[in-house]
């Protein structure tokens, strides 16, 4: 399978699976919404994962789909399965324990906008980071594209966890330094110039 033909099947079953979720959710009347982080109880980490996977209704889910596909296609395209699906962990962990810290307290946060957030902080500087033109240019395009969600991340009123999209980004951003590709080691024999 090309990896064009992997980041499309596995984004389109990951959009999916969230549309099911909420679907059974919708239909055992939110029993899954058990399962959002609420902050600062050790029974809670253990939802860290599962409420990067569950929503609030189908507007809340509708709204990080199509960034969630475009993202995570781009991730998976530059990446290779493995290495994303390492990156979205990390990001996971990271927002999910951002919210559980830091959160209001009798808040429930689910939902996968920390992930979205991570993944435009991944994507935003894996470029710079490994020195790569053409990832330099995709960084910058989602900069432009998507940039305006860095508000999300700032303290609010609203409603929304700015913490989980806080926590994300930062978690995209750390899981661009340890997911790094190391530059290729000199094979015996290869001739080597210094640099004048």
């Amino acid at each position: 399978m090309t990896r064009v033909k992997a980041a499309i099947c596995l984004m389109l079953g990951w959009v999916g699976l969230l549309w099911l979720l909420e679907g059974v959710d919708y239909a055992g009347g939110n029993a899954l919404d058990t399962f959002g982080i609420q902050p600062r109880d050790f029974g809670e980490l253990a939802d860290v994962v599962p409420a990067a996977f569950l929503h609030f209704g189908f507007g809340h889910l509708a709204a990080n789909s199509l960034p969630l596909l475009l993202l995570g296609f781009i991730a998976v395209l530059r990446s290779g399965v493995r290495r994303f699906l390492a990156v979205v962990l990390l990001i996971i962990v990271a927002s999910g324990l951002g919210v559980w810290l830091t959160a209001a307290p009798n808040s429930n946060t689910a939902g996968a906008s920390g992930v979205v957030f991570g993944l435009f902080g991944y994507l935003l500087v894996r470029g710079f980071i490994e020195r790569k033109a053409l990832d330099i240019g995709i960084g910058l395009a989602v900069g432009v594209a998507y940039g305006s969600i860095v508000w999300g991340a700032l303290p609010s009123d609203s409603g929304i966890s700015w913490q989980g999209h806080l926590f994300g980004l930062i978690g995209g951003v750390l899981a661009a330094f340890a997911f790094r590709q190391r530059p290729r080691a000199v094979t015996a024999g290869a001739t080597v110039r210094p640099v004048p």
